[in-house]
């Protein structure tokens, strides 16, 4: 009897800890827009990504946009990578009048398993900073930080690709790519947002 009651409360308990791993996992899901793998680790918070991106006492304004059928077209033509989505969120950073940049976070897959990545436009449509935020490969497949400062300035051009001007990293190779195509599409959505009136 006593067996009896200790495999419940056994059961019990991995039943209780299956419905918090669902809400953790439905939770990362909604924080970045995609589906979170049981195995994703996240690095931060989006809050604590955005104010990387746009340190206070900047002011970071959320703002919602909805792309049309020929945008996404387009978008995805310039970026050389299907624009699946038509919501775009963008976070808007300004001191006082001044503006900072925007940034976009991008949920994608790598191999079988997605990463998020923070892409911070500026001003002059340029890269400001690439992060990642969240990674549900395993990590020796993350390219180090020095390879993603190399997107530092560049524009939506030919050489914006791996093997470019883009150096390969080994055995990162699904990851680097994922990135570089992600990081197009941002800069080719946020070009075709910037001729919205």
């Amino acid at each position: 009897m006593r067996n009896a009651g200790r495999r419940r409360n056994a059961g019990s308990r991995r039943a209780w800890l299956s419905k918090l791993a669902a809400v953790a996992l439905v939770a990362a899901a909604a924080l970045f827009g995609g589906a979170a793998p049981a195995r994703c680790v996240v690095y931060e918070s989006r809050e604590e990504a955005l104010a990387r991106a746009f340190p206070p006492p900047a002011v970071i304004e959320r703002r919602t946009h909805f792309l049309t059928s020929p945008q996404r077209e387009r978008a995805s033509r310039e970026a050389h990578s299907k624009v699946e989505s038509a919501l775009v969120v963008a976070y808007v950073g300004k001191m006082g009048e001044r503006l900072l940049g925007t940034a976009y976070f991008d949920t994608h897959p790598v191999r079988t398993l997605t990463e998020t990545i923070l892409v911070a436009v500026r001003p002059d449509g340029s890269v400001g900073t690439v992060d990642v935020v969240a990674f549900g490969e395993p990590e020796d497949y993350l390219p180090r930080p020095a390879w993603l400062r190399l997107f530092e300035g560049r524009r939506l051009d030919a050489e914006l690709a791996v093997g470019r001007g883009l150096a390969h990293v080994s055995g990162a190779t699904l990851t680097t790519r994922a990135i570089a195509d992600a990081v197009r599409r941002v800069l080719a959505v946020h070009a075709v947002l910037q001729k919205t009136p």
